[in-house]
């Protein structure tokens, strides 16, 4: 029984040899888009907050748990304050920190390679004293022991500026640098006369001293004056009764002065991820609060470090179009993809027009090669005298018997079906050559009996 052969519209084994070197390049090219372009972004970060017990270390642990629910591991590291983050970021320690405006000298962010990811709220300065100290103007602080914290937590710094402003050297105070928690317990127990912190009102201290009965808050009456001579500081107010209503505390308005604090990091932080930090502040700091609001933070103004291209890009037109409605690292995949896209586009619109002249140029090869066949009968045939032809002929028919046999097994698309039918007849055409039944010139003869 004759098996029938089974004919197709288009070679797929040609197809994909033709098109193999081409989608191996596509690849190729797509993978080191997807990795070198655009990378993935990492999936830990870590940040320096502030001390225990104090509103960035409490705003740490907000971030740490809004960036985990897009799977993102933010480790925490405890600092001595603003300027401790400042030198961690610039020494590489940390990807992102809390700085206080003014903490940075000019051009000094732009050397280190850091960025503002927008300001965060304000952090008055809160300068706690002993009722019994008496203190009613800044220059009463002469002699008194005033504790401003370590070097390290910017407050130092700040406060010898608003010192300076008063005309009154650091030396004529008895100034301490112990930290916020143990500074409290000295100045409960009355070892000192006050304490000065800069910091969020959420800050656990500073709602229990705002509470504590024997201790006030120094009232910056001249907050506007101070802003006018340091440009880093505004001017908020602390309303009567928004610690408590019902016991009116306080009992009046109070004037503060206060830096901003800023979200920091270092340029080369994955712009993904200053998005994401981005949209996780307007969580954390976006609501209405004692000097701030609603809306008002994270903002670009306010800071004078330069704000990162992405952060800027965040605040003007918001986040990017698929984060509206997906989830993080879905949109981010999707948004790499554009890029793997366009590379695409680049490298298959030129090379799609090489892959269809390989492949008719492949299916009609396993025509064409025959013919090199029948040339090589028809060169025998006419190098062959003619008194000995009767005897090649039997030899000759036989090799042509065999090429057709071998191209009745040619597999081809019946798009070519036509260049297979005109192989097969031009090999009888050479058959009758051999034969004797066509001339040298193409002319019928009639056989010799």
């Amino acid at each position: 029984m004759t098996r029938v052969r089974q004919f197709s519209f288009v070679s797929l084994r040609d197809l994909l040899v033709a098109s193999g070197p081409t989608l191996l390049a596509a690849i190729a090219v797509a993978v080191l888009a997807y990795l070198w372009v655009d990378p993935a972004p990492p999936r830990r970060l870590s940040m320096a907050t502030g001390q225990f017990n104090s509103a960035y270390e409490e705003f740490g642990r907000q971030y740490a748990a809004r960036l985990a629910r897009d799977e993102i591991k933010l480790t925490l590291q405890p600092s001595l304050g603003s300027h401790d983050n400042l030198q961690r970021l610039i020494d590489g320690k940390v990807d992102i920190a809390f700085v206080q405006s003014g903490s940075t000298a000019e051009g000094q962010a732009e050397q280190a390679g850091l960025v503002s990811l927008g300001s965060l709220f304000t952090e008055p300065v809160w300068l706690f004293l002993r009722e019994k100290a008496g203190v009613t103007h800044l220059t009463d602080l002469k002699a008194k022991r005033i504790n401003l914290g370590p070097e390290g937590t910017g407050v130092p710094r700040l406060f010898r500026q608003v010192l300076d402003a008063n005309g009154i050297e650091p030396n004529e105070l008895q100034i301490g640098a112990l930290e916020n928690t143990p500074a409290t317990m000295e100045l409960l127990a009355g070892r000192i006369d006050g304490l000065v912190f800069s910091s969020a009102p959420e800050a656990p201290l500073i709602q229990m001293l705002l509470q504590t009965p024997g201790i006030k808050l120094f009232n910056f009456s001249q907050a506007d004056a101070y802003t006018r001579r340091l440009p880093f500081l505004t001017h908020v107010v602390l309303p009567r009764g928004i610690v408590d209503l019902g016991r009116d505390i306080p009992a009046q308005d109070y004037h503060l002065i206060a830096p901003t604090a800023t979200l920091v990091a270092r340029e080369d932080l994955h712009p993904a991820l200053v998005g994401l930090l981005v949209k996780s502040a307007g969580e954390i700091h976006g609501k209405a609060g004692w000097f701030q609001q609603q809306g008002q933070f994270p903002s670009p103004k306010y800071t004078e470090i330069p704000v990162a291209r992405e952060a800027a890009r965040y605040y003007r037109d918001g986040p990017p179009f698929m984060q509206r409605y997906m989830r993080f690292w879905l949109a981010n995949l999707f948004e790499r993809l554009w890029v793997v896209a366009v590379a695409l586009a680049a490298l298959l619109i030129p090379l799609s027009k090489i892959v269809p002249p390989i492949y008719v140029w492949r299916v009609r090869s396993r025509v064409y090669r025959w013919y090199g066949e029948l040339r090589k009968v028809e060169q025998e045939l006419e190098a062959i005298e003619p008194e000995a032809r009767e005897g090649a002929r039997e030899g000759l028919l036989k090799r042509l018997d065999d090429i057709e046999e071998r191209v009745n097994h040619i597999s081809i698309p019946l798009a070519y079906a036509e260049e297979l039918y005109r192989l097969r007849s031009h090999i009888n055409f050479v058959r009758e050559r051999v034969r004797g039944t066509i001339d040298l010139h193409g002319l019928a003869v009639p056989l010799a009996k």
